[in-house]
């Protein structure tokens, strides 16, 4: 399987396409913004380099791919036009895109509490707002779709266990590189489609984890 990874060179998705590529019988395609970036996402084992920009035409990163995750994100701490450009309506340019091209396969790096944005703290509700009417359209599109959503982030080791439920309280903080595992685990896994879960550290062995939804 072809997995086109948007947002490739972003902290979650530097560990998906490392993990992909060495643990998976996956090919990665790395969509970046810049070239400059694709000489380290080869070197950690992209097997294609496609530059495209969420606020242009990306329909040229499409051809040959099976998959897609989406893991672009402008982050909780820019500024409101910036967050809607890309965590709303760049994902939703990416959905249709899989959908014009025939992909069915759909993953989605959300955040927790994004289906309550107002509950959030003040700070963030633009992007927690963003989060969940793109996840909305996710849940809509007719795609085979995993929405997985992770709490606090750190930049941790991976400790391979986590816990996974469809609502979790606030709990132990989760590794960027064990998302990426999750992530990882769950694209040729149909028990996690059509599905939406929170992350958080935990537990239980990250596949035996996937394996539970």
């Amino acid at each position: 399987m072809n997995v086109l990874i948007v947002g490739a060179n972003g902290k979650v998705a530097r560990h998906l396409v490392k993990y992909l590529s060495e643990e998976s019988p996956h090919d990665v395609t790395a969509m970046i913004r810049s070239e400059e970036q694709g000489e380290e996402l080869k070197q950690l084992g992209a097997a294609n380099i496609v530059v495209a920009d969420l606020e242009a035409d990306i329909s040229h990163a499409f051809d040959g791919v099976d998959a897609v995750v989406f893991a672009a994100g402008s982050g909780p701490h820019t500024g409101a036009d910036k967050t809607v450009l890309i965590d709303l309506w760049g994902a939703r340019k990416v959905m249709d895109e899989a959908k014009n091209h025939n992909i069915d396969r759909f993953v989605m790096l959300g955040s927790m509490r994004s289906e309550d944005p107002e509950a959030g703290p003040a700070k963030m509700r633009h992007y927690l707002v963003a989060k969940k009417l793109a996840d909305e359209y996710l849940q809509n599109s007719g795609l085979a779709y995993t929405i997985v959503r992770p709490g606090p982030l750190t930049n941790d080791e991976a400790a391979g266990t986590v816990s996974i439920a469809e609502r979790l309280e606030r709990g132990e903080n989760i590794s960027r590189a064990d998302v990426a595992y999750v992530i990882a685990e769950t694209i040729d896994k149909e028990n996690t489609y059509h599905k939406t879960f929170d992350l958080l550290g935990g537990t239980t062995p990250i596949n035996q984890a996937v394996k539970n939804i």
